[in-house]
């Protein structure tokens, strides 16, 4: 196997791994690299889906970085109240040259920054079953025949195009709710792990972590969390049981992802073996650079 999950888990990443150093923006990484459960000797494309927080703030150097990687779609999960009433670490998108930006909203009124989710997360309890549900409610509003944004829908099938793909990358505010979501729908139907999944989910704690203080000194300003630092402060992290959780319930309601995807009309029984195919590579020995010194 050339993916050694325990060494992620335990050990970190000592190197950039997944990460790709954009000045100005977090949490931006590349989610290919992880193995295929059933094939040995398979992995997730890598090159193809980035993931990132918000990418406004990048300037001319991390512009052309993000060029340099090919990009040519940058889908937006925010919705527009988000998107026009944004401020602090979440203003508005900066688009530049040769990339599509595409407004795909998950949400198309409400405020689904991690301040918010976190503050709404109380009313399911505390933890990751309650992001679980949250996740849950992420997943059915961007497959709601209402949200003619459709936006895992368009996602997964600009991945299952009769072509090879074109890069693309995904945000929302900060990169951990909604478009962990719908990373985690892309890795699980390409056949990675749960724990695969959960670990790469995990890794925005690291993504995050200049942000961990800013968002929970927000939290910590309404009256769910005053005084509980430390309740804020588990509220923010993307916990490995929240997708592992996440997953479950969708394998409870759906049977499998496969079919959650193809029951909600995402992609197509067929456009899932497109995918497939476009997104499963042999392996390398090692994706993320754990030998190198």
């Amino acid at each position: 196997m050339p993916f050694d999950y325990n060494k992620m888990a335990t050990t970190g990443l000592p190197h950039a791994g997944p990460f790709v150093s954009i000045p100005g923006v977090l949490n931006f990484r590349d989610i290919g690299g992880y193995p295929i459960a059933s094939l040995p000797g398979k992995m997730v494309r890598q090159g193809i889906v980035f993931r990132s927080s918000e990418p406004s703030k990048a300037d001319d150097d991390a512009v052309s970085r993000i060029q340099q990687l090919g990009i040519k779609q940058v889908y937006d999960l925010r919705s527009p109240h988000e998107f026009l009433n944004a401020s602090g670490h979440n203003p508005p998108v900066r688009e530049w040259e040769g990339v599509e930006k595409v407004f795909a909203p998950v949400f198309l009124d409400e405020d689904y920054s991690p301040e918010a989710i976190a503050i709404r997360n109380q009313g399911f309890g505390s933890g990751p079953e309650g992001f679980a549900k949250v996740y849950m409610n992420i997943l059915a509003s961007a497959s709601s025949p209402s949200n003619e944004a459709r936006p895992f829908a368009k996602i997964l099938s600009h991945l299952a195009s009769d072509a090879s793909p074109e890069p693309l990358l995904i945000h929302c505010s900060a990169g951990k709710d909604r478009t962990g979501v719908i990373c985690a729908l892309i890795l699980s139907l390409c056949g990675v792990a749960d724990e695969g999944v959960a670990i790469e989910y995990n890794l925005t704690d690291v993504g995050l972590k200049p942000l961990h203080d800013t968002i929970i000194s927000n939290l910590m300003k309404d009256d769910a969390f005053i005084g509980n630092p430390e309740g804020a402060r588990r509220m923010v992290l993307a916990q490995k049981e929240t997708m592992l959780g996440t997953l479950q319930m969708i394998r409870n309601l759906y049977g499998s992802v496969e079919e959650c995807v193809t029951s909600l009309g995402l992609i197509s029984t067929e456009e899932v073996d497109q995918l497939r195919r476009n997104l499963i590579v042999d392996a390398t020995e090692d994706p993320f650079g754990f030998d190198e010194d």
